[in-house]
């Protein structure tokens, strides 16, 4: 048992259950590995984990100062005994300072001589990767000539085609090797963008060691986290570096009108390309007078905010002295510096203690390579930690949908049209190449050439859905007959010709003319943007190709049609395996946390990201809620007011008899609660469904005789809108006195959605969520054919073995209609039925958990200025007083059970312990629970007034 610490750092008293978790995770970073840690929404639990990960990061720097000084201490003895002192400074400064540099700065002289590596045909894709952000030779003179001579004596429509055209390009014999080069070209991928001269800018300082890696989901719980930290006395004592996307980051007018993430992204890496070919032409350049002009010239290309370097220090300079700092503010600075943040930031990652940042730049092995993280030895904080195993496969997920490919074959036979016969043989080999794979995707999006019935890509066609299914890597391969294709080679080609920008390019400028000539008339200012977008998603579709067959599936989802011109198809590569690519993280970091508010069942979590791990290795720790039992009032209702027991399975869920007698339910609840009420349904289609019945049946009339209805959109966008207008009408009506008009409106009810918006993230304080109703077990559609394939997956996983054993199933499996994906639900037996039901309760913990968290803050808080941590709320939060209180309705008889018989597979055992613990297992009938309510919602409003 270890000494409990005290935490000085913790900036109120803490409460128990605060130093529990504070003291769960520095002991676990102690014994390193993996922990994952729960602490229900609302006990601040941000605060703990700053101030207990903090804690122990200067601990351990003070330790390993203290071992540092006893050891120089040690060697100065040795050398005073052994006469060291006689060598001249210049030695002796040379033998000490010769290994002192970074292991950043290793990793770079390792890259520079990585051009030596060559292809593996049947190696991994990481490989692959290497290779591509490795360029080839840059002898471009002699070549670059002829293609200029070629050129003049071919334009069309008055068009300069010089710049479109590819430069010759080479490559050895298909027994492997790399590939030869003649003219240089830029790297396009992403992952391998970063500047020269961001690379060698000086850093006289060593990489911190160990680092603390925080990340979240988004980018307002990363500038929430910020905010925790400056109420820390850490905020003076450490290094702290806020990372983001650069649509987040970016204060380029021009590049951030564009919209989306993909198109901004593009943008940005043109322009650092355009910078750095305009960089080699001046190196290249051998008279000196021409020097003086380059010099101009390089401030007139790439990104305004990245041609003054004296900026950036500025930046940096800046940040440093600010101290932590969240995306806002570093935008700012960065606006009013006119320099990148987005590099400016970047650029500090190397010393700073603390690096804050999202999921997809810590769980990418990409991301991290190319923000040049090393996790060696280092913390890795992973809050919101419920859905970890689903983001991390997603993000290895690649799509492309059939506009897309119709639009990037188009550009490929308009350029191979135009140039073949400019293009040297390496060049139309592999344009042909890439013409061919967009022809056969095509082909099977469109059903055409079918080879028989017992096609793996036609097997969907007599189904009941008929237009979606599945198959394995190399089923799908040899099925287009495209498996001879040296895949590994064509992206390394994709990458090193720059291909995707000229033929976009030489796209654009095309249909340009059209439209010039009066032939057209589209927008054409986002054409080149779109397809690079659409070549990017066919690289990402082709890199997934390169994975191992039983690492994921390809969805083949058809056009449907009621959709015009085939539009609405798509080809997927879904990702079914985790654990792989979570163990990279886990084998370079010195500790691993996930932390959140609902992370139970844990078993989903283990057993998909860490399946080898021994149970007495994982460190698990789960503090209670810091509300009084009597503020919380969590209930089973098997039953209506008519008797009629309710049962929301799939099959039973839409007869009207159990939609009105929910209907009977919430009309009676609204006369009992006060304030505001949240239904929560398992979709917006079942959701519509009940709304529709009840405004056909006059049940919307009666509930609106005492509470606003409020419907949860399904644009995202204006969620904001609708929690503002519900939250200004439950106030607005609680200060009306319903003693006089006892008939007058009582307040709202919000119909929600369970993994939408207002159930992920947005909490409710006080008279918004006075009872939170649960309508059934929201189990995720059987027809969603990309579950039913990682149910598939987890049910074949071996534990004892380690490997994947076929699932075995029917063809007819493969359809994606809800009743295939029942037969398969069915036909598991343990571990993925397992999986299936904990997605559910994760589900329905993380709304409980999320519409609680104002009465832990109320409690926990009180009497504290803790304002600032309510901003990132859509409507803002304002905690008022200690006795905030809520009921919680479980509506199914699924959810019954029996206390002296419950088996630890029922589904109510799957709920955090603060609700097991107060949970009221059924009611005999609805009068029952009314007395309930009644009594509950009385004591506390007798409470209320009397403060």
């Amino acid at each position: 048992m270890e000494e409990r610490r005290e935490f000085p750092a913790f900036p109120y008293e803490p409460y128990s259950i605060q130093l529990d978790f504070m003291n769960a995770l520095y002991q676990s970073l102690n014994k390193g590995g993996v922990a994952m840690l729960e602490s229900p929404t609302g006990t601040g639990k941000t605060l703990s984990i700053i101030c207990s990960a903090l804690q122990w990061l200067v601990d351990k720097k003070q330790h390993q100062k203290t071992q540092m000084d006893s050891s120089s201490n040690l060697s100065g003895k040795q050398e005073d005994q052994l006469g060291v002192d006689d060598e001249p400074d210049w030695m002796r400064d040379f033998v000490i300072n010769k290994d002192t540099k970074s292991p950043e700065k290793k990793t770079k002289e390792k890259k520079q001589m990585g051009f030596n590596k060559k292809i593996d045909r049947k190696g991994k894709r990481d490989n692959v990767r290497d290779l591509i952000t490795n360029g080839g030779g840059k002898d471009e003179d002699a070549d670059t000539e002829k293609v200029k001579n070629l050129l003049t004596k071919h334009e069309v429509e008055g068009m300069d085609e010089e710049e479109f055209l590819v430069e010759e390009y080479e490559s050895e014999d298909e027994n492997g090797g790399r590939s030869k080069r003649k003219g240089g070209g830029v790297p396009v991928n992403s992952s391998s963008e970063e500047e020269k001269d961001e690379d060698n800018m000086e850093d006289e300082e060593d990489e911190a060691r160990p680092k603390i890696y925080f990340c979240s989901r988004t980018h307002s719980q990363l500038s929430q986290f910020v905010k925790e930290l400056r109420k820390t006395k850490f905020a003076d004592e450490v290094k702290v570096v806020c990372l983001g996307s650069r649509k987040n980051f970016c204060i380029n007018k021009d590049v951030l009108k564009l919209g989306s993430s993909a198109q901004i992204n593009e943008k940005c890496l043109e322009l650092q390309k355009s910078r750095k070919k305009e960089i080699s032409k001046i190196s290249k350049t051998k008279n000196i007078r021409a020097c003086g002009r380059a010099g101009r010239s390089k401030t007139s290309s790439g990104c305004p905010m990245l041609r003054n370097h004296k900026r950036g220090k500025e930046f940096r300079s800046e940040v440093s002295q600010q101290g932590p700092l969240d995306i806002e503010d570093l935008v700012q600075i960065g606006n009013d510096l006119k320099t990148c943040p987005y590099y400016g930031s970047r650029s500090m990652v190397h010393t700073a203690d603390l690096v804050v940042l999202p999921y997809q730049s810590l769980l990418s092995k990409s991301s991290r390579e190319s923000l040049g993280l090393s996790l060696k030895d280092s913390i890795v904080v992973i809050d919101e930690a419920h859905n970890l195993a689903d983001s991390l496969v997603s993000m290895y997920n690649a799509k492309i949908t059939l506009s897309q490919l119709e639009l990037v074959h188009s550009h490929l036979e308009s350029y191979f049209m135009r140039f073949r016969n400019l293009l040297g043989p390496g060049n139309r080999r592999y344009i042909q190449i890439m013409m061919v794979l967009t022809r056969a995707f095509l082909q099977v999006l469109r059903n055409e050439n079918c080879q028989s019935t017992f096609d793996p890509l036609c097997n969907a066609e007599g189904s009941k859905s008929g237009f979606e299914s599945s198959t394995a890597i190399n089923e799908f391969l040899f099925a287009l007959n495209i498996d001879n294709i040296n895949l590994y080679k064509l992206l390394l080609y994709i990458e090193e010709s720059n291909i995707m920008h000229k033929v976009c390019g030489y796209g654009h400028k095309l249909a340009l003319s059209v439209e010039v000539s009066g032939l057209k008339n589209n927008d054409q200012s986002s054409h080149d943007e779109s397809a690079l977008s659409g070549f990017q998603a066919l690289v990402n579709m082709l890199l997934s190709l390169t994975n191992k067959d039983g690492n994921g599936r390809i969805i083949i989802s058809r056009p449907r049609p009621k959709c015009s011109m085939q539009q609405g198809g798509y080809l997927k590569y879904v990702m079914l395996t985790g654990e792989k690519i979570f163990s990279e993280i886990l084998n370079q970091a010195h500790a691993v946390i996930l932390t959140g508010g609902t992370l139970q069942p844990i078993e989903e979590t283990k057993e998909r990201l860490f399946p080898w791990l021994p149970p007495n290795q994982l460190h698990f720790f789960s503090c209670g809620h810091i509300i009084p039992s009597a503020n919380i009032l969590p209930i089973v209702v098997p039953q209506g007011p008519s008797g009629h027991s309710f049962d929301f399975s799939y099959s039973a869920r839409s007869s009207s008899v159990m939609i009105q007698e929910l209907g009977l339910l919430v009309s009676n609840l609204v006369n009992v609660v006060p304030e505001g009420m949240v239904l929560f349904f398992s979709s917006f289609d079942y959701e519509g469904q009940v709304y529709d019945a009840w405004k056909e049946s006059g049940i919307i009339g009666r509930i609106m005789k005492k509470k606003h209805i409020f419907r949860e959109p399904r644009r995202s966008t204006d969620v904001e809108t609708v929690l503002k207008e519900y939250k200004e009408t439950i106030d607005a009506l609680s200060h009306r006195s319903s003693k006089r008009d006892p008939e007058s409106r009582n307040g709202a009810i919000l119909l929600a959605i369970v993994g939408g918006k207002v159930s992920e993230g947005i909490n409710f304080s006080d008279g918004m969520g006075r009872c939170i109703i649960m309508v059934g077990l929201p189990y995720p559609s059987p027809a969603d054919i990309e579950l039913m394939e990682r149910i598939k997956h987890i049910e074949g996983f071996d534990t004892s073995s380690g490997k994947n054993t076929k699932f075995q199933a029917e063809r007819s499996w493969y359809n994606g209609d809800a009743q295939a994906g029942l037969d398969i639900l069915k036909s598991c037996k343990h571990r993925g039925k397992q999986y299936y039901e904990n997605l559910c309760m994760k589900a329905v913990n993380q709304s409980i958990d999320t519409f609680n968290s104002p009465l832990a803050y109320s409690y926990a808080l009180c009497g504290f200025s803790y304002s600032s941590a309510f901003q990132s709320s859509a409507v803002g939060r304002a905690i008022r007083h200690i006795n905030d209180y809520a009921a919680i309705l479980l509506v199914d008889k699924r959810y019954t059970y029996d206390p002296s018989e419950r088996s630890s597979s029922h589904s109510t055992n799957k709920f955090p312990q603060w609700i097991k613990g107060r949970l009221i297992s059924g009611t005999k009938n609805y009068g029952e629970l009314q007395r309930l309510l009644h009594q509950f919602f009385k004591f506390h409003k007798g409470k209320e007034d009397n403060q």
